[in-house]
């Protein structure tokens, strides 16, 4: 069996949902996990709980008497999530109970989103939401009809959203499924929409670039035959400054892509239909949601598009450079060759007159020669001598101008 079996198809049972019937709160929160705030938080929920949670597990779910916990590690934020039973006419929207309070304070710089929702049966609700404090609310009929969600999408003082669930025939499994997809759609744009301040400082530093790369390109069209190395170095730094720009910013647009397909699924998965003159909740939703996720796309294409337009004037530059530089390298090998050529008609030269004066030396030496052989007696006439050494001489040179080419030759 692969190591990884049983751990691979467990995937299919990781992540399930808390199951409870109405009326009930569920109070959730999302802290991003930034110096080890899960593992603070989960030391924080072994003391109430009296139990040790399993730090190499992706979630857990314990029972705290009469209420719920989960707590799920997901890749970028924690979230705690707890169900709590609501008594007869209780207060709809209570303060969170001790645990997630004491948290969400003592972390409130890492809490990314904080929900509540309040889910009542049908015969409870007044049918009126604004009588639970809305303001315009958003409303759908979710679930085939079996459940009617509400919210004005408003923040309260502590910084929490409110939903109200109202339950037609929803038994405790879909209620649980569907009390999670409504969390998750609040959860991921909000951790989508991280990359928006990002997207926006970015839209600053990508206009100032533009006009320097702007400015580069006409710098180039205009230098003519213009040393291009100041101009090259000036397209490198541009280049680089882009280059970490998109270091910084990549991961983030990466992920608004990915967080904000699971924000559509999961509005697909509502299965919504309209509330009378009521915006759907889905509809509300993605009319403000796909413009910051669209935005931040776009200001990631045109980072991507503004390094390629920078590297294409810099492949530019690279060939003029190049260019230039076999320029120079012909005008060097052709000064080599008029150089090499006055070299060899200086040796030719050279070689001629070694000729002569080799041959001046032999004739005086046959001279010389001649005339000691005349002091001792013997006579040669002038033909014989001539008949006999002006052969040998020509054969002498004739081996020396061989010999001279041969050591060129080699």
């Amino acid at each position: 069996m692969h190591p990884q079996r049983a751990r691979l198809h467990n995937e299919l049972h990781a992540r399930p949902s808390i199951y409870f019937e109405e009326p009930a709160h569920l109070h959730h929160y999302a802290f991003l996990d930034d110096d080890g705030i899960a593992a603070d938080i989960l030391g924080r929920v072994a003391e109430v709980s009296g139990r040790t949670p399993d730090i190499e597990a992706a979630q857990e779910i314990l029972e705290l008497g009469d209420q719920t916990l989960k707590w799920e590690r997901h890749t970028e934020f924690f979230t705690l999530t707890l169900v709590v039973p609501r008594p007869d006419r209780g207060e709809p929207w209570p303060s969170p109970p001790p645990l997630l309070a004491e948290v969400a304070a003592e972390h409130s710089r890492a809490l990314i989103s904080a929900s509540l929702i309040l889910v009542e049966a049908e015969a409870s609700w007044g049918g009126d939401a604004e009588g639970y404090g809305f303001r315009d609310p958003a409303g759908s009929s979710v679930g085939d009809g079996d459940a009617t969600v509400w919210s004005d999408f408003r923040l309260t003082a502590a910084g929490v959203n409110r939903l109200l669930l109202v339950n037609r025939g929803l038994n405790a499994f879909r209620l649980g499924r569907m009390t999670r997809r409504l969390l998750e759609i609040e959860t991921y744009r909000m951790m989508a929409s991280l990359a928006l301040p990002v997207a926006k400082q970015m839209s600053l530093e990508l206009r100032d670039h533009e006009l320097e790369l702007s400015e580069l390109s006409e710098r180039n069209t205009e230098s003519g035959e213009e040393n291009s190395r100041p101009l090259l170095a000036a397209i490198s730094a541009l280049s680089a400054r882009l280059e970490r720009s998109g270091a910084r910013s990549r991961q983030r647009f990466s992920a608004t892509e990915a967080y904000a397909r699971i924000v559509f699924n999961r509005i697909d998965e509502l299965r919504e239909e309209r509330l009378g003159d009521r915006p759907r909740l889905g509809t509300f939703i993605l009319r403000r949601f796909r413009p910051t996720v669209h935005y931040c796309a776009a200001i990631n294409q045109r980072q991507q598009s503004l390094a390629e337009s920078v590297a294409r004037l810099n492949d530019l530059l690279r060939t003029r450079a190049q260019v230039e530089i076999e320029a120079q390298n012909s005008g060097i090998l052709q000064s080599l060759n008029e150089r090499t050529s006055s070299q060899l008609k200086i040796q030719k030269a050279v070689e001629g007159l070694s000729v002569i004066v080799i041959s001046y030396y032999l004739f005086s030496l046959f001279k010389l020669g001649l005339q000691s052989l005349h002091a001792l007696g013997v006579v040669i006439e002038p033909v014989v001598a001539a008949a006999v050494l002006g052969p040998l001489s020509l054969g002498i040179i004739g081996l020396l101008a061989w010999r001279i080419q041969r050591v060129k030759k080699h």
